[in-house]
């Protein structure tokens, strides 16, 4: 072997010894040579390196400087030339790799930066409703027909009352039957108007389970809450304490475009609403159905009316492949942000996703319903399980595999970390146009293999196939993240035109970011405002990390070779 090709040889183990993660022998060694021990890391945590570089006990450029004095030191010694050479050669390589951390300080600074901008960004998304400054009391709305029903609630358009069509005429024949034992066609229904003059949705729960008071009726449906905006309730009522299951304080949910914003909660006497006695007989108190099992008063919560759910939406239409990924991509992005806060939902599934067009048609998802979600402030996502009493959440058929399988015992606890992931995942085979594998007669979530799970369109790109497959990994270790995952959409969504993995993210990734950052900042003062393409730029530059997104490339990578 030449010794051109012996240094060539060093050198090239030298700029591959940081991603093999072999330093900490050479480290070793370099202080041997100086008759030193290795001394502890003194990174602070503000520091610029990603969290990969942090074991660094000494710099490499001062490393490099050692070993190439010791080679001059021992060049007069028995050492083959060619030993000093790897040698020498080696220590080249270490300063190379120094030149490389300080490109990889500049990029982490360079997303911090960007970060900070976009966060900045996120935080003006507000109430819509913010002018609208009553709406603490049934007699402030307007309301209109059904719009939905579930397990635990009816859902009925509304609108805020005006002066010459008040809520309080409306309801003035109701005030009159609360006598228990009048009949069915003696109890008046509440007038109510059709049509597009209802801008927001009444959800009323049914209150079967707790007495009439206002501080009971708060604390036990208190999850439902979580959404809730700063001045959703009265102020006399705000120093209610939301307590969850196990005593803890229930954390409250920062806004964010893919995640339902509550505008308004108070308890208040159930009414006669329409459809009532047709939709929902035995829930209602005794004072309107003697054979009721509801209590007089409920909890009433005021949100922005949605057209459709998202199941309503896909009963009939099979969206576009690229729409279908930009539809996954709210939902990671709804669902990281729930993580990042320490919440988890617990109960994700079509029928819990609403949706609604922007400006150019686009589909906006906005995930609803937090009555199962894990909002513990001592907990976070960590749930004890020491007894089959505790509620696992949701349904059986969307529980990730090691929650539906977890067994309960002392000092046992349910990581919900990857529970929603796994969800988002099986979502994506209705939001491309096949059954969920996991409804009906399909899969077990408790016993499925992955092997078992069913094919996508063949029309949908490998990359979307292999990252699906990912998110319904068994094993939550081998599942990834929330963010990591919506990197990897992120990336293939703004690349998909140009090539499955532009080599212009691995070898200039911050012109790339501030690339979309020009375009975010463009298209969200254009005449079109913040359509879900901006908001979902605008959402992947807000969270944006190095280390998080060079993961979300090596997953790309893999999926690359999986391809090839």
């Amino acid at each position: 072997m030449s010794l051109k090709h012996v240094i060539g040889r060093g050198l090239a183990i030298g700029r591959t010894a940081l991603h093999r993660a072999v330093f900490n022998p050479v480290l070793r060694t370099a202080a041997q040579l100086r008759n030193l021990r290795p001394r502890q890391a003194s990174y602070s945590n503000s520091s610029l390196l990603p969290s990969r570089y942090r074991y660094f006990r000494v710099s490499l450029s001062g490393l490099a400087a050692q070993l190439q004095r010791h080679l001059f030191r021992t060049a007069s010694g028995t050492g083959s030339p060619r030993n000093r050479a790897v040698f020498l050669a080696f220590g080249l390589g270490m300063g190379l790799i120094e030149q490389q951390l300080e490109e990889d300080r500049n990029s982490s600074a360079a997303c911090k930066e960007i970060q900070a901008l976009f966060h900045k960004k996120m935080k003006k998304y507000e109430n819509p409703f913010k002018s609208f400054s009553a709406g603490y009391k049934l007699e402030d709305y307007l309301i209109g027909q059904e719009i939905g029903k579930g397990c635990n609630a009816a859902v009925y358009e509304a609108a805020p009352a005006n002066k010459d069509y008040t809520f309080a005429n409306i309801y003035s024949s109701e005030k009159q039957n609360t006598s228990a034992e009048k009949s069915e066609k003696d109890l008046v229904p509440v007038k109510f108007s059709s049509g597009s003059i209802f801008p927001l949705a009444v959800k009323m729960m049914w209150n079967i389970g707790e007495d009439s008071s206002c501080e009971s009726i708060l604390k036990m449906m208190g999850k439902e809450l979580v959404p809730a905006s700063p001045h959703a309730m009265s102020a006399d009522k705000r120093t209610v304490t939301l307590k969850g299951h196990f005593g803890y304080k229930t954390k409250k949910l920062e806004p964010h475009p893919n995640v339902i914003k509550i505008f308004r909660a108070f308890t208040a006497d159930v009414p006669l609403l329409p459809d009532a006695w047709e939709s929902y007989p035995d829930m209602l108190p005794t004072r309107l159905n003697p054979t009721g099992i509801g209590h007089n008063r409920t909890l009433f919560l005021v949100m922005k009316k949605y057209p459709r759910t998202l199941r309503q939406y896909l009963d009939e239409t099979i969206p576009p492949h690229r729409e279908g990924v930009q539809m996954i991509l709210q939902l990671l992005e709804g669902v990281d942000h729930l993580y990042k806060q320490g919440i988890a939902h617990r109960d994700l599934k079509s029928n819990n996703i609403l949706m609604e067009y922007d400006s150019v048609g686009s589909i906006r998802l906005v995930i609803t319903d937090f009555g199962c979600c894990l909002a513990e402030s001592y907990w976070g996502l960590k749930l004890p399980f020491n007894s089959t009493c505790v509620d696992r959440g949701g349904n059986m058929s969307l529980m990730a595999p090691e929650v539906v399988s977890a067994v309960p015992g002392p000092c046992t606890f349910i990581d919900y970390s990857k529970a929603d992931v796994w969800a988002v995942g099986a979502i994506a085979y209705e939001i491309f146009g096949r059954p969920n594998p996991f409804y009906k007669t399909g899969l077990e979530s408790r016993t499925y293999h992955e092997r078992e799970l069913p094919a996508l369109p063949q029309q949908m790109p490998p990359a979307v196939q292999l990252l699906v497959k990912l998110l319904l990994r068994r094993d939550p270790h081998k599942r990834p993240s929330a963010r990591t995952a919506a990197n990897m959409l992120h990336i293939y969504y703004w690349n998909e035109k140009r090539s499955f993995l532009n080599p212009a993210i691995m070898n200039k990734t911050v012109d790339w970011l501030l690339c979309q950052c020009a375009t975010a900042i463009l298209q969200s003062r254009g005449y079109r405002g913040n359509t879900v393409e901006v908001e979902l730029l605008s959402c992947f530059l807000s969270n944006i990390d190095m280390a998080e997104f060079q993961t979300g490339i090596a997953y790309l990578e893999f999926c690359g070779q999986k391809i090839k």
